[in-house]
């Protein structure tokens, strides 16, 4: 007997919900269709569902993703980055408590405490004909970060191997749920062809027919809920063999539009606004911000941060301020408009050389009209980097809180996250650091504006 199964799956939604309601009305109406047919169909979704940028995600915590999951009737998920290091300890080990769901994470553990009841490193589904297929998940290490919030993670294709291995011999069809990226999911295909399938996401990469690499199948369906992927699988019961894979992706913008989804995605951010509109601190007046300039609004945001970490300078892009701070009673909601990015304060340790080279770097001139994506930044465009407490005199000599900077003596520079990542300064990628988590930019400008505006 052949049997014929189906696996729909999504991936880096990033609360992306413009197409959820016509995507999952297709999905459902497909599983249906399949059922009537007898063919059994899974649903999984691959990490990054939640993006605390918006504002349903970051007014719930994201357990209104976990509720929308739930009414898709999801039947397997992972986590990615999102999940896993823009929420605190408490807050992810608490988020999937009413997921109907599974959660497979195979890479990481409580550094300490009790590890959540939804966490475990497979599942193993089985269709009415009684085929098995062993379900695998990993996601992506980031092990600063995750050290700060108290998990532990675990190199992935090493466990994800170690799992596989173990699998092979209980189950008929063996996949990965990968938030590792389309170069980690090419190594891992060519280090363990017992894994049939790796279902791919992190990297956002589209492949629309899939890949195969040393015949395991690689999948990736973009970002932000454009593409819906659907794999079909033979199972030939006699020789007890997957006799054929392959896999489509479609194109939601392309489908059937639904009734009510301008109402759907207003409805979402009219409860999420509602929800933080809890009254923070009060201001006396207006704080302007500026892309390409210095403004009242960076000054504040300058200050805080130097309050908040004690170091000896700071330095970002102006580009983060995305609104203005108003006169008057100040939400949570106000904050959120101005610093919506899942990103965090790193203080970062330099010579005066290594930071005189960093000032000079900063003044870029290309760097203030590019249109950045991504490394948590969720603004448009870059805008002026701006420092503060740091500058350079007419001799060329850094200033430092006033004072020509010793070249050898090490400072405490207080910057984005997303700037030791090696793209814009490679030296700080290799510098001591640390990074200030769970709280994101908008906290500490909360906790700041709580104290002293």
């Amino acid at each position: 007997m052949l049997e014929t199964i189906h696996i729909f799956h999504t991936n880096d939604v990033h609360s992306h919900f413009e197409y959820w309601q016509r995507m999952q009305d297709h999905i459902k109406t497909q599983r249906l269709e399949f059922a009537k047919a007898g063919e059994p169909s899974f649903l999984f979704d691959l990490g990054d569902h939640l993006d605390r940028s918006n504002i349903y995600t970051e007014a719930t915590l994201g357990k209104g993703n976990v509720q929308l999951l739930n009414e898709a009737q999801y039947d397997v998920v992972t986590i990615g980055n999102n999940e896993g290091i823009t929420l605190s300890f408490e807050e992810l080990h608490s988020l999937y408590d009413e997921a109907n769901f599974e959660v497979v994470v195979g890479n990481i553990e409580p550094i300490s405490g009790n590890k959540p009841k939804w966490l475990k490193p497979y599942t193993i589904l089985q269709t009415k004909n009684g085929t098995k297929i062993g379900v695998i998940g990993a996601t992506a290490i980031y092990e600063a970060f995750y050290n700060e919030l108290n998990w532990h993670i675990i190199e992935p294709r090493q466990t994800i191997v170690q799992l596989a291995h173990h699998l092979k011999e209980q189950v008929d069809i063996l996949v990965c749920l990968s938030h590792l990226g389309i170069s980690e999911d090419e190594l891992l295909a060519d280090e363990c062809p017992s894994i049939d399938v790796i279902f791919g996401s992190h990297t956002h990469h589209l492949l629309e027919e899939g890949k195969m690499v040393n015949n395991v199948l690689l999948t990736g369906c973009g970002k932000f809920g454009l593409y819906t992927g659907h794999l079909t699988m033979q199972f030939d019961h006699a020789t007890q063999k997957l006799i054929s894979k392959k896999e489509e992706v479609i194109e939601n913008s392309i489908l059937p539009e639904k009734e009510g989804e301008a109402l759907f995605i207003a409805n979402l951010a009219e409860q999420g606004k509602l929800l933080l509109q809890t009254p923070i601190f009060q201001t006396n007046k207006n704080y302007n911000k500026e892309w390409f300039h210095y403004s009242q609004l960076s000054k504040l945001f300058a200050e805080a941060v130097l309050d908040f970490t004690e170091a000896d300078c700071t330095m970002f892009n102006a580009g983060i301020l995305l609104d203005s701070l108003k006169k008057g009673i100040i939400t949570n909601y106000d904050i959120h408009k101005i610093l919506p990015h899942p990103i965090n304060i790193c203080v970062i340790e330099l010579s005066g050389r290594e930071l005189k080279e960093v000032f000079i770097q900063a003044q870029n001139e290309q760097w203030p009209n590019i249109e950045l994506k991504g490394l948590g930044f969720r603004g448009s465009i870059f805008g002026k980097m701006l420092t503060y407490q740091f500058s350079m005199n007419k001799q060329r000599e850094l200033i430092v809180g006033g004072e020509v900077v010793d070249l050898d003596r090490h400072y405490k520079l207080a910057t984005l996250d997303m700037f030791t990542f090696g793209y814009f300064f490679p030296n700080f990628k290799y510098a001591k650091k640390k990074y200030y988590l769970p709280l994101f930019l908008r906290d500490i400008l909360i906790e700041y504006g709580k104290r002293l505006i």
